[in-house]
């Protein structure tokens, strides 16, 4: 950690801007009102992706870079600082459209727009590179898992703090010339760590493809001020000690491994931790986060959620997330959807597998671990939740992905239907391609409204963001969703207000 002399002028600026760190941590639902998060805006390293490697960088398509920000994810920052910090971008949305020069949204330009409340993840690794100590080791570190020459690293030596975090994690010089492959996956940095009340769960990807994100976010956390008074309560997960020793053959990834994406962590009420258990998290990683939740009395409850391991569902946030405290959105053939899913003729004997009888779900209370009780389906979970943790006193509402209608259940939930991000209680941003949700969430009684437009009437004084309910926010996606992650994904809450 740095002494005060050891800190760079940039340091500093973050620091005043922050004032005290002490209580800027904390989360302990989904849909308290966000006042912090980290985000990481799409990087020059998603132009690199080409169709041969889309799938080993777990991208299932290459995207248009330009599009993709101008036209929607710059959209979705206008959202979060409106909400979150609306004196950055109040009164200036008309001069940072789709035909700005952009400037507002480069963190390593001066006219960015240097949020404490919307914090791009870019900016918190160059804050830290600043320190010489701290660069060697990361530059080492780095071109050893890349396996690059020892020129390589004197070559990266030569380059700025800005600079030098740009390439860390788009794998290109400035002059475009790749180094090493790119990280389209920061975008989604929900994976990289989640927030426990006050403590921070770091998490371990399942593919190699995201090895260097895992090292970038370990040293952030450990190193930048932001996170000073955090560094007793960060929580790092093991691997099986004895895994090693097995052949690759031999070993069972479940038990043995511990894999986990933040995509299968819910903080989902104050006392009460959601894991998944999926295609990217183990079941021993699954087991050891709630050992250490436990012992550290974190919460009092854990319920892990084992999913079908497709690529279709990937973490449990694909699969459902919540928009408020008594409504929940979520994939119906995961589902118990009313009486008619209980019945059962002769077709459905001989027809292929229901996927939902591969969801399984079990609860474990602290101190009797040894009498986890089974939770027969989604709704009856969610419905207690909503209830019994977060004192719903309206009825408990599912709106399901294509409003339950086949085959756009399944359609909307690939393109991130559920995977929805609570600005606050009952205000939830999403992809505007998914018209048949949009349609539920109307039924439901919901307003639903384009970016654009919401930002406009923002501007106008005809709305607020603290006068805003029952909302589904909608964010231009055609170039966003084939990078198979929603908003949920697009960010990682660092604070909520209580519930």
């Amino acid at each position: 950690m740095k002494t005060e002399t050891q800190l760079t002028e940039s340091d500093r600026h973050v620091i005043a801007e922050q004032g005290d760190t002490t209580g800027r941590i904390n989360v302990s639902s989904e849909i308290g009102t966000l006042k912090r998060l980290l985000i990481h805006s799409p990087d020059r390293g998603l132009g690199k992706v080409i169709p041969s490697k889309a799938q080993d960088w777990l991208f299932e398509d290459i995207v248009h870079l330009d599009m993709m920000r101008r036209d929607e994810y710059d959209y979705y920052v206008k959202i979060l600082l409106y909400f979150l910090d609306p004196d950055k971008v109040r009164g200036k949305i008309a001069q940072i459209g789709p035909d700005s020069d952009r400037s507002f949204f480069k963190p390593d330009h001066a006219d960015y727009f240097k949020s404490d409340k919307v914090v791009d993840i870019q900016c918190l690794l160059s804050d830290i590179l600043a320190d010489e100590v701290i660069r060697t080791r990361l530059i080492a570190a780095i071109c050893g898992i890349e396996r690059t020459s020892f020129r390589t690293q004197q070559q990266l030596n030569e380059y700025d703090s800005t600079e030098l975090a740009k390439i860390m994690i788009s794998g290109s010089l400035p002059n475009l010339t790749m180094l090493f492959a790119p990280l389209p996956n920061f975008i989604f940095t929900r994976d990289i760590g989640i927030v426990i009340n006050d403590h921070i769960l770091l998490n371990k990807p399942a593919k190699l493809a995201r090895t260097r994100e895992a090292l970038l976010t370990q040293y952030i956390f450990f190193n930048h001020p932001l996170f000073a008074d955090y560094q007793d309560k960060i929580i790092e997960i093991p691997d099986n000690e004895h895994a090693f020793l097995l052949s690759d053959a031999d070993t069972n990834r479940d038990v043995t491994r511990s894999t986990l994406e933040g995509g299968d962590v819910m903080m989902i009420a104050k006392r009460h931790l959601i894991l998944g258990v999926s295609e990217r998290t183990t079941l021993y990683a699954a087991q050891q986060v709630m050992r250490l939740v436990f012992s550290k009395d974190l919460v009092d409850t854990v319920t892990i959620i084992k999913i079908p391991k497709k690529r279709d569902y990937m973490h449990i946030d694909t699969v459902f997330t919540q928009v408020k405290r008594n409504i929940w959105v979520l994939l119906g053939s995961l589902a118990r959807t009313g009486d008619e899913a209980k019945k059962r003729d002769v077709l459905h004997f001989f027809a292929p597998k229901d996927m939902s009888e591969e969801l399984k779900i079990v609860q474990f209370i602290k101190g009797q671990e040894q009498k986890p009780i089974e939770i027969e389906n989604l709704e009856d979970l969610l419905t207690g939740i909503s209830i019994n943790d977060l004192g719903a006193t309206e009825p408990v509402q599912f709106i399901y992905s294509g409003n339950n209608e086949f085959p756009f259940g399944a359609r909307e939930q690939w393109t991130d239907s559920c995977n929805l991000l609570a600005l606050k209680d009952g205000v939830v941003i999403g992809y505007d391609r998914n018209e048949k949700t949009a349609d539920a969430f109307r039924e439901a009684g919901f307003e639903v409204i384009g970016a654009a437009k919401l930002l406009e009437r923002f501007e106008q004084g005809q709305s607020s963001p603290d006068t805003i309910q029952h909302t589904f926010i909608m964010l231009p996606s055609a170039e966003l969703s084939r990078a198979r992650g929603g908003s949920h994904c697009m960010s990682l809450p660092l604070l909520r207000e209580d519930v």
